[in-house]
C-alpha cells in the first residue's frame, strides 16, 4: 500500500481550508497505479500460489507416517555404525530400503534381504535384523508424490 499526502502544516497551522490529508492507494487500484505497484502485487500473488502448493505437500503425506520413518532411519544409521564400528562417513556402502523390505512377503524373505545386505558385516547381525523387522511391522510403504497439472 502506498501513501500520499497532501497540504502542507504550515496551511493547518493558519488554520486554512487544506489541513493534512492522506489518500490510500490500492496496489491493485485503477489508473493511478505505479509499474512498482503492479510489480509488487504479482509478487505477492506468486507468494500465495506459493503457499498454497506447500499447502498440498504437507496434505499428501502422513506427517505421523513421516516421523515414524525418520526416526526410524536414524536408529539404522546409529546401528550400522555400531555393527561396522564406525562413524557414518567411513561406513561401507550400505543400502537398506524400508520400502523394498515392506514389498517381502514374510518375515523370511525380509530378514534374508537384510542378511544379503549386511554380507560383509564382522560382528552378528541377527539382533539389529530382529529389531528392525520389528520396527517395520506394521509400517506402510510410502507411495512416490504424485504430480497434479495446474
Amino acid at each position: 500500500m502506498s501513501v500520499a499526502t497532501g497540504g502542507s502544516e504550515a496551511a493547518a497551522a493558519a488554520g486554512g481550508g487544506g489541513g493534512n490529508r492522506v489518500f490510500f492507494q490500492s496496489p491493485r487500484g485503477g489508473g493511478g497505479s505505479s509499474r512498482e505497484d503492479s510489480v509488487s502485487a504479482a509478487a505477492a500473488q506468486v507468494q500465495q500460489q506459493r503457499r498454497q502448493q506447500q499447502g498440498k505437500v504437507t496434505v499428501k503425506y502422513d506427517r505421523k507416517e513421516l516421523r515414524k520413518r525418520l526416526v526410524l532411519e536414524e536408529w539404522i544409521v546409529e546401528q550400522l555404525g555400531q555393527l561396522y564400528g564406525c562413524e557414518e562417513e567411513e561406513m561401507p556402502d550400505v543400502e537398506i530400503d524400508i520400502d523394498d523390505l515392506l514389498d517381502a512377503a514374510n518375515e523370511e524373505e525380509r530378514a534374508l534381504k537384510l542378511q544379503e545386505t549386511l554380507v560383509d558385516c564382522y560382528k552378528p547381525t541377527e539382533e539389529f535384523i530382529k529389531e528392525l523387522l520389528t520396527r517395520i511391522r506394521g509400517m506402510r510403504k510410502l507411495s512416490p508424490p504424485q504430480k497434479k497439472s495446474i
